[in-house]
């Protein structure tokens, strides 16, 4: 009997829709749809937490699982390091016209990543897991999703167990300062 509810996603489930809805605002964000500064926050966010959640919960298991796992995630690890480093640059930047450049790069980084995470690393990843693992760590990322840093920490360890720990606290100064900000 499985441990986890069966209506949990599983984790790559979680991921996509993850992949889907960062999509969304970049779609908003190309159409001119919406608030930009507004929508550039909420990317800022959504993709802190993914890439925190990412590396808490699915590239360790990645490297246990997956033939060449270190080096897959290895290299994941490195694109999501590019990618905390432009949202810092992106978020330093504010309203300014500079920010347009970086948020192009980011946008198609990302759409990049995505791409290799969905047609190579999770196939092989659902091939080599069972169902019920991925439910269990599905219901783990939901709930590291809500304590997960919600701005980028680029210099910040990317792999447990310091990413848990600077993750920890750099997640309660950022709902601090998101807090101030929505006020």
């Amino acid at each position: 009997m499985s441990t986890t509810d069966s209506k949990t996603q599983d984790a790559i489930e979680l991921l996509e829709a993850d992949h889907r809805e960062v999509d969304q605002l970049f779609a908003q964000i190309e159409s001119g749809q919406g608030d930009k500064d507004g929508l550039v926050r909420q990317i800022v966010k959504e993709l802190s937490v993914h890439a925190a959640i990412e590396e808490q919960i699915l590239y360790p298991a990645m490297r246990r699982a997956l033939d060449d796992g270190d080096a897959k995630v290895d290299e994941a690890i490195q694109e999501h390091q590019e990618m905390k480093e432009a949202l810092a640059e992106i978020e330093r930047l504010g309203s300014s016209p500079a920010r347009e450049s970086k948020l192009q790069k980011l946008m198609a980084d990302v759409r990049h990543h995505v791409q290799e995470e969905e047609s190579e690393l999770f196939p092989e990843m659902r091939s080599a897991v069972g169902q019920d693992e991925l439910r269990q760590m599905g219901a783990a990322m939901a709930a590291a999703k809500k304590l997960a840093p919600t701005h980028p920490h680029p210099n910040a360890p990317s792999t447990p167990p310091g990413n848990i720990v600077a993750g920890a606290a750099a997640a309660v100064v950022d709902k601090v300062r998101d807090a101030i900000d929505q006020n």
